[in-house]
């Protein structure tokens, strides 16, 4: 009895219009990324292990996938070995590499090996799978593709201004106007905690803080409380529960209470830098803002940190994301290597465009016409035209059966073929196409030069 075929938990396969749509995504982002001069990579699926563990906390470490050294090796060993080898040892016997979690690290990696040949600062891009051993959900898989953009060599904050500047430029090309690119410092976090006397508790206390549009000012102070942060530390932090006003006022607000601070006010300083010049400069219609609760890859990023939001009236988490990073492959030996970076959610993105019913009619557009097949003379006949129509740019095909006509017409109306090319004795003899129009149901008889004009 043959079994019902499945795929993995977590995993997915995608029809021809749902591989347009992602495609259509794909191309606008690489279409960016290259205007702006980062240039592609590519690394492996998999890694040593050694490259990966140890690199995302131990969350992320019980998340990557190991993949099982090919061979016998389990077979040849005893039982007594068995009870006297620990876990750690056997995992490295049995498994010495791993499918890759993210992009960042073997990126680091790669830098970090191909230091000699690299020309910085280097501005990478990258869109491939990768793989989390993660309990699947709504918007959560086992396997996803990330689309990052890097630079790596260089601690200008006019790759934080170019930054902004291409996610606007992707979201624009899109159709998604009205999105939100959301900044906000590492150091002015840090910087925060230090005033309040709360240094040592600084995840718990951005961590709570990050919370406050779902919890309210309420839920994210008994929060801090709980994880041992003072009352008076926390009437210190009052303004941050109403932090309002314009970008300039929030910056003015930001200095003022981080004055003590050698760090906040360090952070204060490259976020006037990045807002002024955008300001200046200008975004084509994505909204900019300085959002001092938000937190995201806080051990991480150590400068700018960002987080994109779909437009108003879109129930979706965060659609992009990134940051400043001053010592990316430090984890492989290569020290002081300042980089900053963003990334595209695609999944997310593309279930935005699809609610709001952006996706333009021709992503997902099948062949331009069929051609009917008829019997074998015309066939070639039908043939050497599509050939010529092809050379002209036309997606074109030929139904390869000679069944009836009913038939292939049914088939050109489910695949959404707008036009039939009917081609018998008669047209061959006269050298010319009749062509239906398979939406109006009008038909005429062209000439070749006139049926080029009419499919393109």
């Amino acid at each position: 009895m043959s079994k019902k075929p499945g795929i993995p938990k977590g995993t997915r396969d995608f029809s021809p219009i749902e591989v347009a749509k992602r495609n259509y995504i794909f191309s606008i982002i690489k279409e960016n990324f290259e205007k702006f001069g980062f240039q592609p990579i590519e690394t492996p699926s998999f890694e040593n292990s050694e490259t990966l563990m140890g690199k995302y906390g131990e969350e992320g470490d019980r998340l990557i996938f190991k993949i099982l050294n090919s061979g016998d090796y389990l077979d040849k060993v005893s039982m007594d070995e068995l009870q006297t080898i620990n876990y750690k040892q056997l995992t490295s016997k049995i498994s010495e590499k791993a499918l890759r979690y993210d992009l960042t690290v073997p990126f680091a990696r790669y830098v970090v090996m191909h230091q000699n040949e690299i020309e910085f600062p280097f501005k990478r891009y990258q869109i491939q799978p990768v793989w989390r051993a993660d309990r699947p959900q709504k918007g959560r898989f086992r396997e996803f593709y990330q689309c990052d953009a890097d630079v790596v060599g260089s601690n200008s904050l006019w790759q934080e201004v170019e930054l902004v500047q291409l996610y606007d430029s992707v979201f624009t090309q899109l159709r998604l106007n009205g999105v939100t690119i959301k900044i906000n410092n590492r150091k002015i976090l840090s910087g925060i905690a230090e005033v309040i006397g709360a240094s040592d508790k600084l995840i718990d206390f951005t961590v709570a803080l990050d919370k406050l549009d779902k919890i309210g000012e309420d839920g994210v102070k008994k929060e801090m409380l709980e994880k041992g942060i003072s009352e008076a530390a926390i009437t210190k932090v009052q303004p941050l529960f109403n932090f309002t006003g314009t970008i300039s006022e929030k910056i003015e607000k930001l200095a003022q209470l981080l004055a003590s601070s050698t760090e906040g006010m360090k952070g204060v300083e490259e976020l006037q830098f990045i807002c002024d010049n955008i300001s200046e400069i200008g975004l084509q219609s994505a909204n900019f803002d300085l959002d001092v609760t938000l937190a995201r890859g806080l051990n991480y990023y150590t400068g700018a940190i960002f987080e994109v939001a779909a437009p108003e009236g879109v129930a979706m988490g965060s659609i992009g994301g990134g940051g400043r990073y001053d010592d990316l492959t430090g984890i492989f030996g290569l020290k002081n290597m300042s980089g900053v970076g963003i990334s595209f959610g695609l999944d997310r993105i593309a279930l935005v465009i699809e609610e709001l019913n952006l996706f333009p009619e021709t992503v997902t557009k099948t062949s331009k016409a069929l051609f009917l097949n008829l019997g074998l003379e015309e066939a070639k006949y039908a043939m050497k035209a599509i050939a010529k129509l092809r050379q002209e740019g036309i997606k074109v095909e030929m139904y390869p059966d000679n069944a009836k006509m009913g038939k292939q017409f049914q088939h050109a109306d489910k695949r959404a073929i707008p036009y039939a090319v009917i081609v018998g004795e008669e047209e061959i003899s006269k050298q010319v196409f009749s062509i239906k129009n398979l939406v109006t149901g009008e038909q005429q008889t062209v000439d070749f030069a006139t049926l080029v004009t009419l499919l393109k």
